[in-house]
């Protein structure tokens, strides 16, 4: 690509983009015709197109794709895709990652660029947070799991995260300790992950004999800002709660700072857990109390039933897989002492 760039006087960015036919890139056509001559000029084809032209010398599938939405504003899909390309790579495969940023036309030239390499074995379809999706048509002609994310019509099986389970474990270790006032900052009401949290908070509750109140919850942004707001709601209830769970780790931080602005000694006086249990969750003071998030095993779980069904001709129906994670133990939670 260097080569063609120089010869066709554009950067090395807008060769790849020609070549890979990315159809939203905003590439004159004059230019795209200088690349394509410079590029045929010494014989330079994209490896997929190589592999085509050379029918005689059949190519043995070596690559799971990875398409996710996003991945750099969050560390959970960096953590999926992990799982995943040491699974393939344990079973002699590699993972090629394509992050479309929910971009139809980026979406669209990934797919096309997947579909046009024999080496690919399938596709394994990951969303940044839990959600319905669309699936798009050309997927349907390639092994396909989605992660992270449910098809409308469930043909096709997903890796999910145990949400409801989560949210059960999480209030179930808090009752477990003998808290029976419990506030639940959640995250953004219209999200999976938040409905399902709260179902499991609740079904907890029920559990430990504890009546549900509305006035401990509060709505999040899973930020730290809302979760210091909205700790400090609770905090000034006239009943206000022994312990704090939150939606996510940023919101605890949030959380664990409004409990050091109002005097409480931290798990002393106030319980507060968080959710997902990312690096960040060690480092607090004192280190936080959480519920693993099982990316990892997620990625490693889509990538076995990707591999069974692409490879070893396994017939996988389309379920929906949930994977649970465990409570974390750390330090900000405590048993009720009053």
């Amino acid at each position: 690509m260097t080569d063609v760039a120089r010869i066709a006087g554009v950067s090395q960015s807008s060769v790849s983009l020609v070549l890979n036919e990315m159809t939203g890139a905003r590439i004159s056509a004059e230019t795209q015709m200088k690349v394509r001559e410079a590029a045929h000029k010494i014989g330079y084809r994209l490896p997929g197109i190589r592999h085509q032209t050379r029918s005689d010398q059949p190519v043995r599938g070596t690559t799971v794709a990875f398409i996710v939405d996003e991945i750099s504003t969050s560390p959970h899909p960096v953590i999926s895709l992990d799982g995943a390309r040491d699974h393939a790579f344990e079973q002699g495969f590699l993972v090629a990652t394509h992050v479309t940023r929910s971009n139809p036309d980026l979406e669209a030239a990934v797919l096309a660029a997947i579909l046009a390499d024999p080496s690919v074995i399938g596709v394994i379809y990951a969303t940044i947070f839990t959600r319905r999706i669309s699936l798009p048509e050309p997927l349907k002609a390639l092994p396909t799991v989605l992660l992270n994310c449910v098809g409308e019509a469930r043909a096709l099986p997903s890796v999910v995260p145990g949400e409801v389970a989560g949210g059960f474990a999480a209030t179930a270790h808090l009752t477990g300790l003998g808290h029976r006032r419990i506030g639940f900052i959640n995250g953004e009401p219209w999200m999976d992950a938040a409905i399902d949290r709260l179902k499991g908070y609740k079904q907890a509750l029920a559990t430990a004999d504890i009546a549900f109140d509305p006035a401990l919850l509060r709505d999040g942004d899973w930020l730290p800002l809302r979760g210091y707001e909205a700790a400090l709601e609770l905090l000034s209830l006239p009943d206000p709660p022994s312990a704090i769970l939150c939606g996510n780790d940023l919101m605890a931080i949030g959380a664990l700072e409004a409990a050091s602005e109002r005097g409480l000694r931290v798990p002393e006086d106030l319980s507060i857990m968080g959710y997902d249990d990312q690096e960040l969750a060690r480092y607090t003071h004192p280190p936080l109390t959480t519920i693993l998030l099982p990316n990892y095993e997620m990625g490693q779980k889509a990538c076995e039933l990707l591999i069974d069904m692409a490879v070893h001709g396994k017939p996988v129906r389309p379920m929906v897989l949930k994977v649970d994670g465990p409570v974390v133990t750390r330090a900000t939670t405590a048993a009720w002492r009053r």
